[in-house]
């Protein structure tokens, strides 16, 4: 390995004092700081708001003898990236940048690596000379995430202007709209590949569904990763209606039928993936619009440990669940996880000694064991008529998707005033909104006081990517700006965060978990429930007996280095300020 100039063994911090960017004073602070802590005196001083990561860095390449680069607007050479793996890049921190005299310059987040130095040798050939050069990890890890997307974007382009030669744009032949024209060109090999690959990707990132925009001038396709959409690719406007064509065959749908929303399914085996994708087409302005639900049958279920509940609450919650009759209620928004937590429960309390019957809409996953129903709407199979007739089956305990009318309600509690567990969802900010939801239905306030046992309001967060999780000091104003309560914080505030890597996409976040408010009835809620006390009157005593607030459990989660102040205010500021 070759470098610009012998390293010198001169201290970091000794440098920066060199510099003229610290003082002597500041230094012998940060080392006194790194007896306590471990780490790194550069990462202190910056912290500590002596130094600037650019100073440290600076510091750092001289320390070493080599060159310090900044990696934005930098133009890397393609060749390059498409000879070094992706996954060698990020495995070691490094990107190529360019070959000059007969160099290639490559920017190192550890430039005396000598492995990863050899084993770019090894893609590049064993007489490549290597002149590593020092960047921060955060740039080249950032450089990797645009760099290696835009190489696969400009390859999926590639494929796409295959399709496009054979499928002429509207303008040229006015006739794509045409459903016999659409289904020949949706029938063609490289359609098919496109919405193969879309689907395969789409696993891969871990993606939930699946979102195919028709717009003026082309077609959108997103994928949304826990939780939140992002950009994947822009296809050709001239395949637009081959690409919805080809999704409606997959799924059964009517591909002559564009004026009306329809509803199909599409079962797809992959190795190791038995994927069920629920899709859904709704005509715009420009064309219709597709998404497609990933239900992965290959993963399995959530149990009650896993969905994030704290300790406290999880042992209230699983006291409640092993009930022998009444209603417990997960509330949320679309998209919350309440299904999520209702299959936990039941595989909770599921045993060979009870009956168990379910009815969804739709059954997302199996349970050994357990009585599922699939509601039909079009044939008269509704939540009211199915739970009406299931009462005849001899249920132990039964699950009801969604109370969304009188009738419903009407009978899951009739269910649980005759000695049955049933458990269901309502859609409502928050647990106490629950009470008050079942009320304007139309339900008597006394049958829901006698009937309801207890209510968890639930949110989906997003959860610290580990891989580039770090320490920072927040800005205390802003945190209450979001809301959060600060008066128990006492010194210094350390939470975290992620920089962004290639393993979380360049978000910071890996993977989601709950946040949680859980109301259990108590002879006080009773009365107030009869009473048709307000929401915020019952939340505000059912406070006083232990229950945290949406926002209140995410604190904890945010100072245990679960997630960050940003997601939880995401997710719970609109009930809570």
């Amino acid at each position: 390995m070759e470098m610009r100039k012998t390293a010198t063994k001169e201290l970091l911090g000794q440098i920066l004092v060199r510099m003229g960017v610290v003082t002597q004073e500041q230094v012998d602070r940060a080392l006194s700081e790194q007896r306590r802590t471990g780490e790194k005196i550069g990462e202190i001083l910056v912290r500590l708001g002596y130094a600037s990561k650019e100073d440290v860095m600076r510091a750092l390449a001289l320390q070493m003898g080599v060159e310090y680069v900044r990696l934005e607007g930098q133009d890397f050479e393609e060749e390059l990236i498409d000879k070094v793996p992706r996954r060698l890049a990020a495995q070691f921190k490094l990107i190529p940048i360019r070959k000059e005299n007969g160099r290639v310059k490559v920017a190192m987040a550890d430039p005396m690596d000598i492995y990863a130095i050899e084993s770019l040798k090894m893609v590049l050939g064993p007489s490549t000379v290597i002149e590593p050069v020092l960047a921060s990890e955060e740039d080249i890890l950032r450089a990797i995430a645009e760099t290696y997307a835009s190489a696969e974007r400009t390859a999926k382009e590639i494929e796409v202007e295959e399709v496009v030669e054979v499928t002429p744009s509207s303008e040229e032949e006015g006739d794509l709209s045409d459903e016999t024209r659409a289904l020949e060109l949706a029938q063609q090999a490289p359609i098919i590949h496109l919405i193969n690959r879309l689907i395969i990707e789409a696993v891969r990132e871990r993606a939930t569904d699946i979102h195919i925009e028709s717009f003026e001038n082309g077609v959108r396709v997103r994928y949304r990763i826990d939780g939140v959409l992002h950009d994947i690719q822009e296809l050709p406007k001239g395949i637009q209606a081959a690409v919805i064509s080809r999704v409606k065959i997959m799924a059964k749908m009517n591909i002559a039928e564009r004026r009306l929303p329809q509803d199909g399914r599409i079962l797809v085996r992959m190795p190791g993936h038995d994927l069920d994708l629920r899709v859904s087409t709704v005509p715009t302005i420009h064309g219709e619009s597709v998404v497609m639900r990933i239900l992965d049958r290959s993963v399995a279920l959530l149990g009650l440990e896993a969905l994030g509940l704290l300790p406290d609450d999880y042992a209230r919650f699983e006291a409640l669940i092993q009930r022998p009759y009444g209603i417990i209620l997960a509330t949320g928004p679309t998209g919350c996880g309440k299904t999520t937590t209702l299959n936990a429960c039941i595989m909770k309390i599921n045993s060979p000694e009870r009956k168990i019957i379910t009815i969804e809409e739709p059954v997302e996953y199996h349970i050994p064991g357990v009585n599922q129903i699939d509601v039909k709407a079009k044939i008269g199979l509704t939540f009211a008529t199915a739970l009406r007739h299931i009462l005849r089956q001899d249920p132990d305990v039964i699950m009801v998707g969604e109370i969304r009318d009188y009738d419903t309600a009407e009978n899951a509690i009739r269910a649980a005033l005759t000695g049955h567990l049933v458990f269901s969802t309502v859609h409502t900010n928050d647990a106490a909104g629950a009470i008050t939801r079942l009320i304007d239905l139309g339900v008597e306030p006394y049958l829901v006081a006698s009937s309801l046992e207890g209510i968890l309001a639930q949110r989906l967060v997003r959860v610290i990517c580990p891989k580039c999780k770090e320490p920072y000091r927040p800005n205390m104003e802003r945190l209450e700006e979001m809301g959060f309560d600060l008066k128990d914080v006492d010194g210094e505030l350390i939470l975290y965060r992620g920089r962004g890597c290639p393993e979380c996409r360049g978000t910071g976040y890996k993977g989601r978990t709950g946040i949680f408010e859980l109301l259990v009835m108590n002879p006080e809620i009773r009365k107030m429930t009869i009473a048709k006390a307000s929401s915020a009157e019952i939340k505000e005593v059912a406070r006083k007996y232990g229950m945290r607030t949406l926002r209140e459990d995410g604190w904890k989660k945010i100072l245990l280095g679960i997630t960050t102040p940003e997601e939880v205010f995401r997710v719970s500021h609109v009930e809570e300020e």
